[in-house]
């Protein structure tokens, strides 16, 4: 009888004590991090470099699953349907969250109801890159000169709607200046006529972007994170000229929607650890990323504010995706 009265009572306790107690043994077995993007390109890179030191922390292996595919759609549907138990998880990136829905994409899922914000694991800016006969010598002299030739000058990109595009287009509102887009497949195959001076700028990655300056092929004017980067010190910030100016590709740590609070409070822990350490800020200093860190609740306001920016340049400069 008595048994029967608290049987309520038991089984209403276990349901508050079996999620905790799962998420203090966590992680029990190998963890799978889905990459939307092709093996070997940057955000793939950056995913195997975090999961090794991750992996350490949290005393599992991370497994990088690439699933690459519809602008990194595919590998992002897949972790948002996958089981909220912590042990698939998914790198995001500007691209994934914040550009494609600014774009009004048609997806599979809700970027901002279909997961769980995890942690901003670093930030990519990008390099503006002119020719070396270029007359301007900074930003400020730079936009002068292409104030001075309304519709004579053109911007580079890796393709209509992605970050490349958008980072130029952002300058163009608020430079207030005139130039017309020339997309490529990617920046690389851009770069023989940058040089050339065939195109007259291009936002590109430091990785791909700072060999061809090192080695005096190409000019860089100007870094797009709001301020200097410790990775290039000496190079100005397009904000010095035009103030408020920034464009990163950020990369964060992402579960499925209603992931447990003690798995993501486990998971961004290990992460702002492995952040720390020396030679992972190295590793990601050689990729040019500048390592970020926080809280769920700041990445998830960062994502946020990157998209409403983005969705507010694509209407006002009437882009589309073709």
């Amino acid at each position: 009888m008595m048994l029967k009265l608290f049987a309520p009572f038991l089984l209403a306790a276990a349901a508050v004590v079996t999620p905790s107690a799962h998420a203090d043994g966590y992680p029990a077995k190998p963890i799978r991090l889905v990459v939307p993007f092709p093996a070997g390109g940057p955000t793939d890179v950056f995913a195997r470099a975090v999961s090794e030191k991750l992996g350490q922390r949290l005393g599992q292996t991370v497994i990088v699953d690439n699933k690459p595919g519809a602008g990194g759609a595919i590998g992002t549907d897949l972790a948002a349907r996958a089981p909220a138990d912590g042990y698939t998880l998914l790198l995001g990136t500007s691209s994934t969250h914040s550009v494609a829905p600014a774009f009004g994409m048609k997806l599979p899922y809700d970027t901002a109801k279909d997961f769980t914000p995890i942690v901003q694991v670093g930030d990519a800016p990008n390099l503006m890159l002119v020719p070396n006969d270029t007359p301007a010598k900074d930003v400020k002299e730079w936009i002068a000169y292409a104030r001075k030739n309304p519709g004579k000058l053109n911007y580079a990109s890796s393709g209509p709607g992605t970050v490349v595009q958008l980072t130029a287009e952002y300058l163009k509102a608020e430079a207030k200046v005139d130039l017309t887009h020339v997309a490529y497949k990617g920046t690389a195959l851009a770069m023989p006529d940058l040089m050339s001076g065939k195109v007259h700028v291009l936002f590109d990655s430091m990785p791909t972007g700072l060999p061809h300056v090192q080695a005096g092929r190409l000019r860089a004017l100007a870094v797009t994170s709001l301020k200097r980067s410790p990775l290039l010190p000496n190079l100005p910030a397009v904000s010095e000229t035009l103030p408020g100016f920034e464009s990163v590709v950020w990369f964060g740590l992402y579960g499925p929607k209603n992931l447990p609070p003690a798995v993501v409070t486990r998971v961004n822990a290990a992460v702002n650890e492995v952040l720390k350490d020396k030679d992972m800020q190295d590793r990601l200093a050689r990729l040019g990323i500048q390592p970020a860190g926080g809280t769920p609740q700041q990445f998830a306001t960062v994502v946020e504010q990157d998209r409403a920016k983005w969705k507010k340049i694509i209407t006002e400069q009437k882009l589309t995706l073709e």
